[in-house]
């Protein structure tokens, strides 16, 4: 059974279900770090090609090898080599595309943390299974889709079981925005910082001059270029104020308060 186990998923391009989409990603992205790259892009392409073909790929061939660079040139849209969940959604066509409708309803990272906002009723950082089925069922009327409970439960399910790693039927906000374009992910950026609890106090107190609890836009500016300064994240200024404008979308009436700035640069990043 172990053998089996191992094999790749067959890929039936026009009749996945979300479920096998996920499966397909999962057994590509074999270090698991939201990109299917180097081997894993070849393995990819080389059962592609077996799939359209019915039969047997030789990848050292150059015919092989030509056809590999014009599908990334038309698949690989930020030409970084490699390619994300939502450019492989384009790939394998699916009624269903739940995937492709996400990025209808929040194609950029301050529609994202607007949508965000919405659902973490409780602002934990989380989003709970019975908080998703509500985002899912919104997005979907968003899109237009027509679906039922039976599908909706199915969607649901196929989210967590994509993003909930530890099995506590809940979602982190670094583990969603992996669905966002990979350009329009700010939280990947963050997401190496790891600040603890103690530093991010720190820096918290630091920039919260008055000790009133929260911090204005302003000062959010100062703590973001300290931040990048200091773990020598390469920024420019325009990157630096898509970032601030969709750690805004967090903030209520204009004050980012403490617990909102710590889902994004300490509590999530370090799970």
């Amino acid at each position: 059974m172990a053998t089996q186990a191992q094999q790749p998923p067959h890929l039936h391009l026009a009749e996945l279900t979300a479920a096998q989409f996920i499966d397909i990603w999962k057994h590509f992205d074999a270090d698991g770090n939201g990109y299917i790259e180097g081997k894993e892009l070849e393995n990819f392409f080389k059962e592609l090609e077996t799939a359209r073909r019915g039969a047997g790929v030789d990848p050292s061939n150059a015919a092989f090898k030509e056809k590999m660079k014009e599908f990334m040139a038309n698949f690989d849209k930020n030409a970084d080599g490699r390619i994300e969940m939502s450019e492989l959604a384009q790939i394998l066509p699916t009624e269903e595309n739940f995937l492709l409708c996400f990025r209808e309803f929040v194609g950029s990272s301050s529609e994202f943390m607007a949508a965000w906002r919405r659902y973490d009723t409780d602002r934990s950082g989380y989003i709970e299974s019975n908080e998703l089925k509500g985002f899912l069922s919104d997005l979907l009327k968003k899109a237009n889709r027509n679906y039922d409970d039976k599908k909706l439960n199915e969607y649901t399910q196929t989210i967590l079981r994509m993003f909930d790693l530890n099995g506590d039927g809940k979602l982190g906000l670094s583990e969603m925005a992996r669905l966002l374009p990979v350009q329009e992910n700010f939280l990947l950026k963050f997401q190496g910082i790891r600040l603890t609890v103690k530093e991010f106090d720190s820096l918290f107190t630091f920039y919260d001059k008055d000790g009133n609890g929260y911090i204005d836009e302003q000062e959010l500016d100062a703590l973001l270029k300290d931040l990048c300064d200091k773990k020598k994240m390469d920024v420019d200024s325009t990157g630096l104020g898509g970032y601030k404008k969709s750690i805004m979308a967090l903030s209520d009436g204009g004050k980012l308060y403490r617990t909102e700035l710590e889902i994004v640069l300490c509590r999530d990043s370090a799970l």
